[in-house]
């Protein structure tokens, strides 16, 4: 396990930028039981050789680091080989591809984050009960790419322009991508039950975790003058972290670490506000909030 938990001390008297964190901020428990896992396997010294099924975490320090440990990336199950050990990551996979790897020799490690589970289970059993399976999310996030794997039907529509996606009449079962805002999975039911469906059976399948982290992100970037959010540019909750934090009306950066930085963005500015994303560990938030306390 690594040695990524360091906390953010206070600031002293006299520092020239007040640096506020959020409250909730981040790896999530999912991201960090991944991690964990594959630390774990890197260390065993196993025969083969160790992957990952696409990169652990949408971090590329942290995909780096690992890297170096000997965690390699499976691009495609069809790679793998007798022997090899294949981690699947916490944003889960379709269970065809599951069973491509495990027909083709590989130890499957499944990282799965239990709430993803959870989503990929409630398709299975919408489909089963008759409904048309309907997931509010990005059809190219992997997380959406292995839910949509557990039934044979799946529509993903990700804005209201995306609608006319839809049958005109039956009855939908709808999920959100775990990591979306329930303001927009709000929108998009309203939206849907206006179009006059037979039935609807909404399942909530929002991350509260991911919840407390857009409401920490949202009362601090009412309270600075201006924002950061850490995280990997191909991290979905991420890049709704500083949508959610330009929406409460400050200047905000999304950021992957401190390289990215550049003076003129606290320019004139007294008090920054700084969040991170799920993939994003807490070095790359005390790295970042210590070099900006000297800017």
């Amino acid at each position: 396990m690594y040695g990524w938990h360091v906390r953010v001390a206070m600031f002293e008297p006299g520092d020239r930028m007040e640096v506020r964190l959020a409250r909730k901020r981040g790896f999530c428990i999912g991201v960090e039981s991944a991690i964990e896992q594959a630390s774990r396997i890197v260390e065993t010294g196993r025969p083969g050789t160790i992957y990952s099924l696409g990169e652990v975490i949408h971090n590329r320090q942290v995909v780096d680091h690992l890297a170096e440990q000997g965690l390699k990336v499976l691009d495609r199950p069809e790679q793998a080989r007798p022997g090899d050990t294949v981690l699947v990551r916490s944003h889960g996979a379709p269970p065809a591809v599951i069973d491509t790897l495990r027909r083709r020799g590989a130890d499957v490690v499944d990282a799965t984050c239990v709430l993803v589970k959870r989503a990929q289970k409630i398709v299975q059993q919408l489909e089963r009960e008759g409904y048309q399976v309907v997931v509010i999310g990005d059809e190219n996030h992997p997380e959406v790419q292995g839910v949509i794997g557990y039934a044979r039907s799946v529509i993903c529509v990700d804005s209201p322009d995306q609608l006319g996606r839809l049958p005109t009449h039956g009855k939908l079962g709808i999920i959100c991508q775990t990591t979306h805002s329930p303001e927009l999975f709000g929108e998009m039911v309203g939206r849907i039950a206006a179009m006059g469906y037979a039935e609807l059976k909404v399942v909530n399948t929002l991350c509260l975790e991911t919840r407390h982290r857009q409401q920490a992100a949202v009362e601090l970037a009412r309270e600075v003058d201006v924002m950061f959010v850490l995280g990997g540019r191909q991290s979905a909750n991420t890049r709704q972290l500083a949508r959610l934090c330009e929406e409460a009306g400050v200047r905000t950066f999304h950021l992957e670490s401190w390289k990215d930085f550049q003076p003129a963005m606290v320019e004139g500015r007294d008090v920054a506000g700084v969040t991170a994303g799920a993939s994003t560990p807490e070095w790359i938030i005390d790295e970042f909030v210590k070099d900006l306390r000297d800017v």
